[in-house]
């Protein structure tokens, strides 16, 4: 996602939250339009009903990332593009904050639900369908988008939202590394009928979604395979990362910013061996959050003394 955000067009800021547009939106947006012209008498409904769609989706993003935030995590950027749009959240390393992290969105879309459908109804008994059937369509059409994207992300496929509920939801019994590994599984048994849906249906528009998740799934593969590997890797005792509470592993497995060397920062006190830099802070390579070393030190290992330490890249 880090090369999509380059294209990005930054269009404003909102509690410390930088809202970004892709301009490639702007490509989809006219196609939409223009397709969908015929349902108004007159475009500017379809514009209106385009703009909502992109409301609501900026909702459901902002719902992921005030909930990050109110579990201690990280989250100040959302992207809104084709495919709807990204929250950029970094919640604690822990089944039950990511949990709410990511169940947050489809809750925000729950509880829009009841109010759109109400509006509507209010429309039909006021006579809007005969008196004004632009405004009395427009209702429907935004209440029935909520639904439409509050299914489609529950559906459990890596890395939707059920899927990431799903995955959250076995960390507490599997684990961190196993819990996305059955996610991802699973997510390609229903990828699979996703796409023979929009084989059957032609429609190109769910072909183009259905490669971006099969891309995405496969990522998450790939993460679960390296996270099982970091998870039979012997740890250091005496030591856990402050964010995570995980010991980390034994080995150099940190790499020197300044030479570009292997080392094990534990066992160097957070000085590199080979160019003798020092660093502030060491990253969690199970996490990837960087605290002072000296936070890393627990137990009995707490009183023993202070560690000179500084920030040692993952290698």
């Amino acid at each position: 996602m880090q090369s999509v955000r380059q294209g990005a067009i930054p269009l404003f800021r909102l509690a410390g939250i930088q809202v970004s547009l892709h301009w490639s939106w702007f490509l989809i947006a006219a196609y939409q339009i223009e397709s969908g012209r015929g349902r108004y008498s007159s475009i500017v409904w379809k514009i209106l009903e385009y703009l909502a769609l992109f409301l609501i989706v900026l909702t459901h993003e902002f719902g992921h990332a005030m909930a990050c935030r109110q579990v201690g995590g990280k989250a100040d950027y959302i992207l809104l593009w084709p495919f709807g749009g990204v929250a950029y959240v970094n919640p604690p390393q822990r089944p039950g904050a990511t949990l709410w992290s990511i169940a947050a969105g489809p809750l925000v879309n729950v509880a829009l639900a009841p109010i759109l459908i109400a509006l509507y109804f209010g429309g039909l008994s006021l006579g809007w369908a005969n008196t004004m059937p632009d405004v009395s369509h427009f209702l429907f059409r935004v209440a029935e988008i909520n639904g439409v994207l509050l299914v489609f992300n529950i559906l459990p496929i890596y890395p939707l939202d059920g899927g990431q509920i799903l995955r959250s939801l076995l960390w507490f019994g599997l684990g961190r590394a196993r819990s996305l590994m059955v996610a991802t599984v699973v997510g390609f048994v229903g990828l699979a009928g996703f796409i023979v849906l929009a084989v059957v249906t032609r429609d190109y528009w769910l072909g183009l979604i259905s490669v971006y998740l099969l891309l995405s799934c496969w990522g998450g593969l790939q993460h679960a395979r390296q996270l099982l590997r970091m998870a039979k890797l012997p740890r250091r005792p005496g030591f856990a990362c402050p964010s995570c509470r995980t010991a980390p592993p034994v080995g150099a497995y940190w790499v020197c910013g300044a030479c570009k060397q292997p080392f094990d920062t534990f066992e160097a006190g957070a000085v590199c061996p080979h160019c003798s830099t020092r660093f502030n802070s060491t990253r969690c390579l199970d996490c990837g959050e960087q605290s002072p070393i000296n936070d890393w030190v627990v137990g009995s290992y707490a009183g023993v003394g202070t560690i000179n330490g500084g920030v040692a890249a993952k290698s």
